[in-house]
Formats: C-alpha cells, structure tokens, sequence
C-alpha cells in the first residue's frame, strides 16, 4: 500500500480541502475533520490499484466505521454533504474509488466491464480486509477506530453494492441461482435510492445493458435502513418511484423505511456539494438524510438510540413532514 496523497487540513472554516458542516444535530457541535486522499491500495487481478478517501474526526475515541460506495460514475470525491457530515459527527468514513467511476475512464468493451459490479464488492471486502493499513494513513487515528462497529452505505449503484454485503444476490441470467457475498463484518447498512427487483419489473433497455439488476433481496438479513424519494423515477423500471422501495419490502434484514417527499435521484443533494447531478437541491431534505443516516447508524451499530428516537418523533409529530418513515 501507499499513502500518498494530500491531507485535507483540520478545519471546519470553510477553507480549501475542508468542510464547513452544518450542525443539523440539536445539542451536537461537529468535530473538525482530517481526510487523506488518495491512500492507494495495490489490487492484483483488478487491473487498476484501489484509490480511497478517508475522512475522520480530529477528536473522539472508539470510532465506528462507515464504508460508503458512491453511485455510477461518481470516485472517492463524491458525495462530501453526506459523507463529510458522518465525519464530523464521530464516523470515520472510508470512500473507494470503483471501476465504472468517471475518473478511471473504463471503456465500455473493458473486458472487466460485465463484472464492474462484482469488483465493486471486492473493493469493498479489500478496504475491510486492509483497514488497519487503510486507517493508518491519517495522522493521529491508530488506536480509535472500534473495530467492532462497522457499517456500510451506498448510493443507487452503490447501494446495490452495500445490498450485496449485507446479503442481497445478483442471479445468473442462465441458472437463476445467486452467490452468497455477504460479509459478517459489516453489522448494518444504509441503501440510498437503491434499485429494486428485476425479471419483469425491468425496462427491456436495462434487462440489455445491465443484467446484474436482476437480484433477490429475500436473504438480505443485515439490519438496514432503506431511503427512497416518490419522485425518483429511473429508466430501468416501469413502475416508477415505489420500485426503490423494494430493498425494505422485500428484504428480511430492513427495519426501516424513510421515503423522502419531493425527493428525485439526488435525495436533495447527497451526491456533492454544487453537484450537476443533483436537481432537486433542497437543504432541509438533505439535512434530513443527513440526520437521519447518523442517527440509524448509531442505533444499529449500538452506539446510542436517543438520536434515532428523535428521528422517529420529528417524522411522527410534523404537520407537513419531509417524508414518511415506516419500521418494523
């Protein structure tokens, strides 16, 4: 491994390389946070070496880990509002960059190009196999991660790449069997407007060009949080927002459900900070994702549940609510 790269300084001013986070948790002031960026991985058998980011709070002991797979096309770059906020608030976050990201430049013959969303799983298992190495790389945080608390979250692609950790299956188009990819490591997940089930719920343009979304969620047993927007109608589906709701419906290991009102792809901005991609841009709906990420995580991972109770209250009691959370 290298850990080349840049640091990100310790500051929350708002200055070059450093975040300025809001601090949406009543009673919580965020921590400055150190990055490094890139710690590189070597990946025998990948073809390209393993680039990751990793963010942390100055401060704070018995750290638990979240490792976060960015959607499509996006790196280790992406996704610094959401990202940068479970930094601030106690989380170390570990962000790879994937093949299909835009900055690796993939063709689409790459004969790789088929299993792009098995390595993606690989990538993941590879930081958890090397964190300590990972880890190692930023100034100051040997001996406060709690090895113990390990999540994962992931964005559209990236949250089927989380799915396939916490038990989801991708099936063979010839056997219609699935590989068990799970891993016992990571003990919760968050899946971010991840795609539902395929077979005849997919577009004939999907069933062509990305087979892998033919899944079987129904031996997902991880605990999860799913969050989904009811405006977030992709091309891959013919039923329209509700088949991002799939992952909490029929998955064993979902407990809870946030859907978003108004809410596209983006979820009101996760995917950056002034981010092209993001158009339906709204502080308070990512504010609330936001939020709401870092208080399930910390009850899942058993840290605390007064945060995910407030959560659960604000949603319940809200005259004009910014979403809908279901709970089993």
């Amino acid at each position: 491994m290298s850990a080349s790269g840049t640091t990100d300084a310790p500051s929350t001013s708002g200055a070059p390389g450093t975040s300025d986070v809001p601090a949406t948790v009543p009673g919580v002031r965020p921590a400055p946070v150190v990055s490094v960026k890139p710690v590189v991985l070597d990946a025998p058998g990948r073809g390209e070496d393993l680039r990751v980011r990793v963010s942390a709070p100055a401060t704070g002991s018995e750290l638990p880990v979240v490792l976060f797979s960015h959607g499509h096309g996006s790196s280790l770059e992406g996704y610094g509002p959401l990202t940068d906020f479970l930094a601030a608030h106690g989380f170390v976050v570990v962000q790879p960059t994937h093949l299909d990201s835009r900055t690796v430049g993939l063709a689409e013959d790459d004969p790789r190009t088929p299993r792009i969303w098995r390595i993606r799983v690989e990538d993941m298992k590879r930081v958890l196999d090397r964190l300590d190495e990972v880890t190692a790389a930023v100034p100051g945080l040997g001996g406060r991660l709690d090895r113990d608390r390990i999540a994962a979250a992931g964005h559209s692609f990236g949250g089927q790449t989380v799915g396939n950790l916490l038990g989801l299956r991708v099936l063979d188009p010839v056997t219609g069997t699935g590989e068990d990819l799970s891993d016992p490591r990571i003990s919760a997940g968050v899946l971010l407007a991840t795609a539902g089930k395929g077979g005849a719920d997919l577009t004939p343009y999907a069933v062509e060009h990305f087979p892998y979304m033919n899944v079987d969620f129904t031996r997902m047993a991880t605990r999860s949080l799913v969050v989904a927007g009811d405006r977030d109608a992709l091309p891959f589906t013919h039923r329209g927002p509700e088949w991002l709701t799939d992952p909490y419906h029929l998955s064993p290991g979902a407990e809870s459900l946030l859907t978003l009102s108004g809410a596209e792809h983006s979820l009101g901005g996760i995917t950056g900070y002034d981010s092209r991609e993001t158009t339906d841009e709204n502080p308070e709906r990512l504010a609330l994702v936001q939020r709401s990420t870092w208080a399930y995580l910390r009850h899942a991972l058993g840290v605390e549940d007064d945060s995910w109770s407030a959560v659960r209250r604000e949603l319940a009691g809200s005259a004009a609510p910014l979403g809908r959370l279901e709970t089993r």
